[in-house]
């Protein structure tokens, strides 16, 4: 920083110009200070200054002022951006909302700009989707000129095919994705919560997984992150369907005790 000490040397002279000549003074407001700094202010930019014979004030006139150039018509915005992978309901993730983009970007890969007021996501530096940001989370965003020609089936997954899958695992598997996609606007909005409750089958038995689900439906959970949490925590051993006791072994032989009488 080169420049550094040529700062420190403008902030001495304004505390030695301006900070000491009203360092007995009191005020009571910010408008009253401001208006005690600018004489100050414009005594310090008009004194001649002995290494340049001119003011600060001529300076700025004739060699700053000139190549100043106009401020931007809009003021700067804040942003910040993030990669995201499409997912196989059409949105990606922002802040805990969901955001739809063009069905045809499934599994592709995505880069957000998100401001205070709107997302943007670009795909290889082309925009393909805007969205008034929203303020709420666990919600959904979707234009319906993003959903498919079908506006209800995509790529190889369809809600009956979840449920054909969930119905391998357990009823109360196929009852919560049910329960899932109903509850949300488009089927697929839910399509990420059932492929990820599907997905728990690889680390947990199909009968703990189906007895998470039927806890999970009488809590009237709805996220992948609540059966697991089930799973984790051992809830769903309550669930559990009974094994049949077994019967004393019975002897073919045995007649009574009167047979022999």
């Amino acid at each position: 920083m080169p420049d550094k000490a040529k700062v420190e040397v403008a902030v001495q002279v304004s505390q030695r110009w301006i900070l000491a000549r009203l360092r007995n003074r009191r005020f009571f407001s910010l408008a009253e200070l401001n208006a005690a700094i600018r004489p100050l202010l414009d005594d310090l930019n008009t004194r001649i200054m002995r290494d340049y014979g001119a003011s600060r004030a001529d300076l700025f006139a004739t060699l700053d002022r000139p190549n100043l150039i106009p401020l931007p018509a809009a003021p700067y915005v804040f942003a910040r951006w993030k990669r995201a992978r499409v997912a196989p309901d059409y949105h990606i993730e922002a802040d805990g909302c969901w955001y739809s983009v063009p069905f045809g970007l499934i599994r592709q890969l995505v880069d957000l700009r998100m401001t205070q007021t709107t997302v943007e996501i670009f795909h290889r530096g082309k925009r393909v989707a805007s969205h008034a940001r929203n303020p709420g989370r666990r919600s959904h965003v979707t234009v319906p000129d993003h959903m498919p020609s079908s506006h209800r089936r995509y790529a190889e997954w369809t809600p009956s095919r979840i449920l054909a899958s969930a119905e391998k695992l357990g009823p109360s598997v196929a009852a919560f994705c049910q329960i899932v996609m109903e509850n949300r606007p488009h089927p697929e909005q839910g399509f990420r919560t059932c492929l990820g409750v599907l997905s728990l089958a690889k680390s947990y038995e199909p009968e703990r997984l189906d007895a998470a689900c039927r806890r999970g439906v009488t809590i009237k959970a709805r996220s992948v992150s609540s059966i697991r949490s089930i799973l984790k925590t051992g809830l769903d051993q309550a669930f559990l369907e009974p094994e049949p006791e077994e019967l004393p072994l019975q002897h073919p032989n045995i007649r009574g005790r009167n047979y022999y009488h």
